[in-house]
């Protein structure tokens, strides 16, 4: 359960880095808002499932599956630039958190 905690957590971290872009320097309202709920929600799930994990498996697979998610994310909708080299790295990125959340605590 604590794993599924972390996993919803970096999928919010991938919302709330979005919305931190389309926020504009917090200077539009409905987007700063959604970054204030993501964060807040990622956070807070974050640190549920740090009660039962390992930190340092927890906090890579929370920000690895935020980094890919968002990467993933301005390339498909943004317009940010693909690249063979993008996607092999964040491939690897993806790969190194399923082994990190395998190797992490058990709980």
């Amino acid at each position: 359960m604590a794993w599924l905690l972390v996993v919803v957590a970096g999928l919010l971290e991938t919302g709330f880095a979005v919305c931190l872009k389309l926020s504009h320097g917090f200077t539009r309202l409905w987007p700063t808002i959604a970054f204030c709920v993501f964060a807040l929600g990622s956070f807070g799930l974050l640190t549920l499932a740090l009660k039962k994990l390992d930190v340092g498996p927890a906090y890579a697979v929370w920000t690895g599956i935020g980094a890919a998610g968002t990467a993933l994310y301005g390339m498909i909708f943004l317009g940010d630039l693909v690249s063979t080299l993008k996607i092999v790295s964040i491939t690897l990125v993806i790969v190194g958190v399923i082994g990190l959340q395998l190797s992490g605590s058990a709980a």
